[in-house]
């Protein structure tokens, strides 16, 4: 989850301005249900983990817009008419192809006490862009931002595709490149060159003078720096995702506008030659059919306190009304509603990416009136069961690891190829099963064994005494298959092959294995140390490998104790072992 650092002092500022008085003590007590993790609340800082749902948090400055509603109930839905900066951006037609959503915005007249203030605040602007381009652009593919000193322009500004022999001085250079050898050797470029594969032409955006203000989505020019002295901005949002691209544009907007700017609007006119006036504050209007929150939420919520609870989530409650015809159509399958039903419609902020679904708003309302009073409620549905298939085969093996001193845990499902397959020295075997638009980059597949996991939970316990002992009994997905499997690890300071391999005949006696035949692994097979790791056939069927794990592969989790550990195919040993039950 995408964590930040926000000085108490500055949160004591942005809140005062709109007469809140900042708690610290309700700040840590309260604020966590809003969908946060507080890891550190004292007189100097706030460490807060955000969670992926609400990227709108993602800044000192949208985080009091935040708290101003949810613990202050400050209405903070911004319905006000912005004043046109009288800019124009024109998108020229061959961009529909290259990067097709262009957005902007002006903000005038930051309110900075000094340069050192405003050093600061381009530090937090900085920061707050990248966890955006992560949280919504997506690694910048689906949506990048740009933020210039707007005194160092000329407007009106296009947006144009030219070739890749096009030449500029990008941010942090003091010569021209062209954008070939940006692409090659800039170090954003370098990052995000996969961006542009098999395009000839790339997206500019340039002055009336022709000086290029961005190179989106790898770099701007030197020449539109944000520095000390600036108090007029100009962003730029471009890429492939609308409602990414916006809310980009909107939270940049608002981080500007806590700080004393004034947002304006610009005209744009698109790829397509349509004109469009942007930034746009006003709300997205939600219906949610009644019967949907009494049904979620267990218990019928009068008028005034489904105003509160919007109000403190950011949003506003409108009244309720009958459903339309366009409601209840057949061909409406998203929608809850029945003919004559009350339908409750709420507005909420634009910059609120998260907002999907009515059962989104569902859950706002909840958070919003508060868990502790929505009742109390029984399952419906039977709850009848019967055992699993390896039931047996299971507990028997929790009692085996248990008995032998090991130490149940549960991890995530999710992992990376690094840890599953580079440092670990296994090639996969089967199909990933990869995540489409992972939050973080150490979640961005299902994995497929066991044993990276149980070095990582050692790694972040290494201030603990030795010997330590975990196993996990646990699902992994291959060929897009959930598989069970089992592993165990012990670090300990002395022991090694002969330690590991009693453990094993001592697991598989337990278990009622029979047959067993054990031979030597191949060197760099796996995590193992050369000639120390052996694999396991039960009726020459292969079900797993176990041995000591080679301080190489070891050192890179930071782990410099000796390791010795296993891992089998559950599935294989039930094929294996008759059911003694």
């Amino acid at each position: 989850m995408p964590t930040i650092s926000v000085d108490q002092k500055l949160l004591t500022s942005l809140l005062s301005r709109h007469g809140c008085r900042h708690d610290i003590a309700d700040v840590d007590h309260r604020l966590p249900l809003l969908g946060t993790d507080i890891d550190r609340c004292d007189e100097e800082v706030l460490d807060i983990e955000i969670f992926p749902n609400r990227p709108d948090l993602l800044s000192a400055e949208t985080l009091s817009l935040a708290m101003r509603g949810f613990l202050h109930n400050q209405p903070t839905l911004a319905n006000e008419s912005l004043e046109s900066s009288g800019i124009t951006l024109s998108v020229e037609p061959e961009l529909a192809t290259i990067r097709p959503i262009i957005l902007g915005a002006v903000v005038r007249g930051l309110d900075m006490d000094d340069d050192d203030e405003m050093d600061d605040f381009i530090k937090q602007l900085m920061d707050h862009q990248e966890k955006l381009h992560f949280a919504l652009g997506r690694g910048r593919r689906r949506a990048s931002i740009g933020v210039h000193d707007l005194t160092t322009l000329k407007p009106p500004f296009t947006v144009k595709a030219v070739e890749r022999s096009h030449s500029f001085i990008p941010l942090a250079m003091e010569h021209a490149m062209t954008i070939d050898e940006i692409l090659a050797s800039h170090p954003k470029g370098v990052d995000y060159a996969h961006l542009l594969d098999g395009m000839d032409k790339v997206p500019i955006i340039e002055d009336a003078e022709g000086a290029v203000l961005s190179f989106p989505p790898i770099i701007n020019g030197v020449h539109t720096t944000v520095q000390s002295s600036t108090r007029d901005l100009f962003i730029d949002v471009t890429g492939w995702d609308r409602r990414a691209c916006e809310s980009c544009l909107m939270l940049v907007a608002l981080q500007a506008k806590e700080r004393g700017g004034s947002v304006q609007t610009i005209q744009i006119i698109d790829c397509e030659g349509k004109q469009e006036v942007l930034p746009n504050w006003t709300p997205v209007h939600h219906r949610v059919p009644a019967r949907l929150i009494t049904t979620i939420l267990g218990r019928d919520l009068n008028d005034d306190e489904l105003s509160n609870a919007m109000l403190r989530m950011g949003g506003a409650f409108t009244g309720r009304s009958p459903a339309t015809s366009d409601e209840i159509s057949p061909s409406k399958s998203m929608q809850y509603a029945s003919e004559g039903e009350d339908m409750f419609g709420f507005d909420m902020p634009r910059w609120r990416f998260d907002l999907l679904h009515p059962v989104d708003i569902v859950e706002d309302i909840a958070i919003g009136h508060g868990y502790e009073d929505l009742g109390n409620d029984v399952p419906k549905a039977p709850m009848n069961a019967i055992p699993r298939a390896d039931d047996n085969l299971r507990r028997r093996i929790r009692t085996s690891m248990q008995g032998m001193g090991f130490m149940q845990i549960q991890s995530l499902t999710l992992s990376n190829d690094e840890d599953q397959f580079n440092r670990m020295r296994w090639k996969p075997f089967n199909e990933i099963t990869r995540i489409t638009n992972p939050i973080t980059l150490e979640h961005t597949m299902m994995r497929h064994f066991l044993l990276p996991g149980l070095l990582r939970l050692l790694a972040s316990n290494r201030h603990h005494d030795l010997p330590q002992s975990v196993y996990e009994l646990g699902t992994v997905v291959r060929d897009h298959k959930n598989m069970d499997r089992l592993a165990f690890l012990t670090a300990e300071r002395v022991g090694g092959f002969a330690s590991i391999r009693g453990r094993i005949q001592a697991f598989l006696r337990d278990i009622g294995a029979e047959n067993v035949v054990i031979e030597p692994l191949p060197d760099n097979e796996g995590p193992w140390l050369a000639g120390r790791s052996a694999k396991i056939l039960l009726d020459g069927e292969w079900v797993g490998c176990f041995g000591e794990i080679d301080p190489s592969v070891s050192q890179i989790f930071e782990l410099l104790v000796p390791l010795n550990g296993a891992e089998f195919d559950v599935e294989a040993l039930k094929s294996s072992i008759t059911d003694p039950v």
